[in-house]
């Protein structure tokens, strides 16, 4: 009797294939700190389709605060995810938020608005009385 051959493949030849998304229309959210920058791609009902931020596409320290870095987290955001129009919402003060918004657009998508929601104080609410003694 023959004895069956047991074949183990190695974890590295394994890829996961991202599958690619197809939708008419989404929302992009940019968020642009003075240390990161996140670029989440998610459907006008707010779920999540593809994420990526300047650490994952492989910038550290510096060099993922820099305008280069959001042109590179916009490009590997919107490789999974094929759309034709987009919304796109920007979020914070840092300075890779133009070229994430130009490399949205080369990669021929068709912009129907572009809002800033960075949120800023507004001097709050009215603190408490002064305490009496």
């Amino acid at each position: 009797m023959a004895k069956a051959i047991l074949r183990f493949r190695s974890r590295r030849t394994r890829r996961s294939r991202r599958r690619i998304r197809r939708i008419p229309k989404g929302r992009i959210h940019v968020q642009a700190g003075f240390n990161n920058i996140i670029v989440t791609v998610t459907d006008l009902q707010g779920r999540v389709l593809s994420s990526s931020s300047a650490g994952h596409c492989g910038l550290r320290g510096k060099r993922k605060a820099t305008p280069f870095a959001g042109e590179a987290a916009a490009a590997n955001a919107l490789s999974s995810v094929v759309m034709k129009r987009a919304e796109v919402m920007i979020k914070g003060p840092g300075r890779g938020r133009d070229p994430a918004l130009r490399a949205i657009q080369s990669r021929r998508i068709r912009i129907t608005f572009v809002k800033d929601v960075t949120p800023f104080p507004h001097n709050g609410c009215r603190p408490p009385k002064k305490r009496r003694l």
